[in-house]
């Protein structure tokens, strides 16, 4: 059966582009809310996004995209947030709290405001006063890519509100598409964050010459940081080696479609930041999420060696080598 609410995707990339796919499977209409001109028009003339995924077709039957982000929030109830997080901020400053009146909001974002140093559902609980029991996090293990391709995905929906939660399940669950709720919305959220800073390092170390056993120490160590993190910011009975947490973890550190183990991975052949950025053409979120990471944890003194090695690298410009070197001396 068709779903019957108003659904709409925020944002134009290739995760947007995904969304918008999986939900014509079982919504009669998605309302899409895109920045760029040209996709839109690249949309409404050939069916597919011009410059993201552009081998999904899409079916403009079911399909309202305009460029005017009041006009799609306005006519929808559950925004699925799909925005950079770095661009976040900038996209809805100027939006009226009044316009989120009776909203549901859903992050798909895995990332944090660089401006406020927030995950994206605090981001609008404190700034929009949305009630946690309206806001929801979409969360992997997932690339954009894979969904392209239709190859099976399991994708977890966390809310305080388990109605919610489920309602938006069903609205993304499909023939390739498998959905689970939980309660964690810190924990996932948080986790989508930190994941993308550990792949950095791991794409860092591939190009230094490590070997895949030493990836395996990496990421055993990153999943104990991660712990020891989200421990520290919201203390509640999770069990980190659900897929939501090890598995999404997993699949950025070693995929051939991680754009944050592929940023990394520039980093630690020489590129300088703003080359990387230019060249890839996409967003790393793990990039902001080092320096909002850090500035957090200054409140709460987690150790956190990964983190730490990935910030001075980043934000310190000491050498990848050196920093690596150091770093593997830590790990165990």
């Amino acid at each position: 059966m068709k779903s019957k609410t108003n659904y709409a995707v925020i944002g134009s990339g290739s995760w947007a582009t995904a969304l918008v796919k999986i939900l014509q499977n079982n919504v009669s209409c998605v309302n899409w809310w895109v920045r760029e001109t040209e996709i839109k028009e690249g949309v409404e003339k050939y069916h597919h996004n011009p410059l993201y995924l552009s081998s999904v077709e899409l079916e403009m039957k079911r399909l309202y995209i305009s460029n005017d982000i009041h006009d799609i929030i306005e006519r929808s109830v559950c925004l699925i947030f799909v925005i950079p997080a770095a661009f976040m901020y900038d996209a809805i400053v100027d939006l009226p709290k009044e316009i989120f009146k009776g909203k549901k909001i859903f992050s798909a974002t895995k990332g944090i405001i660089p401006s406020h140093n927030l995950i994206v559902g605090d981001f609008f609980n404190q700034n929009f006063d949305i009630s946690f029991q309206d806001i929801g996090i979409i969360s992997g293990p997932s690339h954009a890519e894979e969904i392209a391709l239709e190859k099976l995905t399991y994708l977890t929906i966390a809310s305080q509100n388990q109605e919610l939660a489920t309602l938006m399940g069903k609205a993304l669950s499909c023939r390739y598409v498998k959905t689970s709720t939980s309660d964690d919305i810190y924990g996932t959220e948080y986790a989508a964050v930190l994941k993308n800073i550990y792949a950095m390092a791991a794409g860092v170390c591939k190009s230094l010459g490590y070997g895949d056993n030493f990836l395996a120490v990496l990421i055993s160590n990153a999943l104990q940081e991660m712990e020891r993190f989200i421990e520290s910011v919201h203390p509640i009975n999770r069990e980190l080696n659900n897929s939501v947490y090890l598995g999404d973890l997993m699949v950025t550190a070693y995929s051939q479609f991680s754009r944050n183990r592929t940023f990394g991975t520039m980093i630690g052949n020489g590129y300088s930041v703003k080359t990387a950025q230019l060249e890839m053409k996409m967003i790393a979120e793990g990039y902001y999420a080092t320096n909002s990471i850090h500035i957090i944890n200054e409140n709460y003194n987690v150790d956190m060696p990964i983190l730490n090695a990935m910030y001075n690298i980043l934000y310190e410009n000491i050498s990848p080598y050196i920093e690596i070197k150091l770093l593997a001396d830590k790990l165990k």
